[in-house]
């Protein structure tokens, strides 16, 4: 087993955000892997981050963003648990991040469940119309594929980031909510252009 210094558990746990003796069991985890010891964060960060997602996220803060040119901006809310989180520096800059990327991306609903079931039900009709020359037993997965990137292009949480493409909107927002111990969530958001109707 690798010797674990103060300086590297330090090190880690200005990496991830996590309580110093979290960082240390992970890293004797990872036998001093750092990289190792990262993945086993993300993993048990999302897992408990994805287990507090029930929990009632009753504070936070309305992040208002007005583009230079100030003929758009977005309003969006924010959830968490407790006002301690909402005046927490990262959770006031993950607010402010998300209403950059709902004025870049131009989401359309916050998650894929609150898209009506008549749409999805329509976009999955032209979807499936589209690979009707494919082979019987693959239309169905390619449909459900494309309704996927779909969904990405016009759900928030399944869009990517566009700070970071690699990752998912949902996935920033349960990297912070690993770090913060609390259900974050997104209630509502709203988009404006000067001149356009929605």
């Amino acid at each position: 087993m690798a010797e674990i210094s103060a300086s590297v558990v330090n090190e880690f746990r200005k990496k991830t955000g996590l309580a110093l003796m979290e960082c240390k069991k992970l890293l004797i985890e990872a036998d001093g892997d750092l990289k190792k010891a990262e993945t086993l964060a993300k993993e048990r960060g999302l897992k408990n981050a994805e287990l507090r997602a029930g929990r009632v996220a009753k504070a936070g803060r309305v992040e208002v963003y007005i583009h230079h040119d100030a003929k758009s901006g977005v309003l969006i809310e924010l959830n968490c648990e407790t006002d301690f989180v909402a005046r927490n520096d990262e959770f006031k800059q993950l607010a402010k991040d998300l209403a950059v990327h709902v004025m870049a991306a131009n989401p359309l609903y916050v998650r894929r469940e609150d898209v009506p079931a008549d749409v999805v039900q329509e976009q999955k009709r032209i979807f499936m119309s589209q690979v009707a020359d494919k082979p019987a037993n693959i239309q169905e997965k390619i449909a459900d594929g494309k309704l996927n990137a779909w969904y990405a292009e016009i759900a928030l949480l399944d869009q990517n980031y566009v700070k970071d493409d690699a990752r998912s909107v949902k996935e920033v927002i349960l990297a912070v909510n690993a770090r913060t111990g609390e259900n974050i969530s997104v209630a509502r958001f709203a988009r404006f252009i000067v001149g356009e109707n929605r």
